[in-house]
């Protein structure tokens, strides 16, 4: 009889475990949060701020982010519905950005005038350099303003305090230190090319270059892959695919703005190409989803792959992994 008190008392223990568990986690997800909370010093990187609700149960009206020292050349992404106000001002101190000193820029993003109901999710987009030298983590308080009150995501933990603490926690970015070859590339203003497959490929008619993609945080399934495809012949072709040992399997994507809502759809038949036409696959429209792949990429990584056009034929390329918050091949390399 002892011996089955103890059970129900360890199963009891083990559901109260997984209770508290999952009501931590609810709280953690109910914060304004960034999508991507790793970014390499010295690089490009992507913010995806996440507004999970309202304001106790009121519709977001509009949300004001304020950019830590350290991150510089700050751009907000225009929101549809929404206006858009960039607040500019002095850094602490001057940083070197495409090989010229900077001393002011964006210290405050404002998306102001939309509506975004308590029950529906949406995100708030601005890309921006991270310095080579900054401290990690970084904080991006942020301002969640609605129709008669507003959430105050603003609290930044102390030294030595534990984070998870705080009841109204600012956005936080955890920075690793970009390799010294790549901080040197950086503090020229070119810290995406220290990335940049700067290889070109042809087989028949069509030449293809600057393949690269993004680093991915650990346990992700997918990764995409970006690049510039030119035919150069005199009749149409069609880029119908691409494999790779390091996924499962590789497809077409297309991602476009249909109403405000941006929206993504393979391209099972190709991406045709016209006699003479360029094309770029990057970021927010056409691109690569590698999908199901075999290990984490990290910047610095290459991957192999085939890609495959219905007249021209297969030819083998290398994609060179960027970093996370990577947005766009450079225009130019040296």
């Amino acid at each position: 009889m002892m011996i089955r008190l103890n059970g129900h008392r360890a199963a009891a223990c083990a559901l109260a475990a997984l209770f508290i568990s999952l009501w931590f986690n609810k709280i953690a997800s109910a914060h304004v949060t960034l999508a991507d909370g790793d970014a390499r010093a010295g690089s490009q990187y992507r913010a995806v701020i996440r507004v999970p609700h309202g304001c106790a149960g009121e519709a977001t009206q509009a949300i004001r982010v304020q950019i830590p020292e350290g991150v510089i050349e700050a751009k907000p992404m225009p929101k549809p519905g929404w206006s858009l106000k960039a607040n500019s001002g002095s850094y602490a101190k001057s940083y070197v950005y495409h090989g010229k000193p900077t001393a002011a820029g964006t210290r405050e993003i404002i998306w102001s005038g939309g509506n975004l109901g308590d029950d529906n999710y949406d995100e708030f987009v601005f890309t921006a350099f991270i310095a080579p030298d900054v401290s990690s983590p970084l904080y991006f308080p942020t301002i969640q303003t609605c129709a008669g009150s507003e959430a105050r995501w603003v609290d930044i933990p102390a030294a030595g305090q534990n984070g998870h603490d705080l009841k109204s926690p600012a956005p936080s970015l955890r920075v690793v230190a970009g390799s010294s070859a790549m901080a040197e590339m950086d503090h020229s203003g070119h810290g995406d090319m220290a990335m940049q497959g700067d290889d070109t490929f042809k087989v028949g008619d069509i030449t293809v270059k600057s393949l690269w993609s993004r680093a991915t945080p650990a346990g992700a399934k997918i990764a995409a892959g970006y690049l510039t495809v030119t035919n150069g012949g005199s009749a149409p072709d069609v880029f119908v695919g691409a494999t790779t040992n390091a996924a499962d399997r590789v497809e077409i994507h297309e991602m476009s703005v249909d109403g405000g809502v941006m929206k993504m759809r393979p391209l099972p038949a190709g991406l045709p190409l016209k006699p003479g036409e360029t094309v770029e696959l990057k970021p927010s429209g056409f691109h690569l989803m590698m999908v199901d792949i075999k290990q984490q990429l990290k910047p610095g990584d290459t991957v192999k792959a085939t890609l495959k056009f219905e007249k021209a034929g297969a030819v083998d390329v290398t994609f060179v992994v960027n970093a996370m918050g990577a947005t766009t091949a450079p225009a130019h390399k040296h």
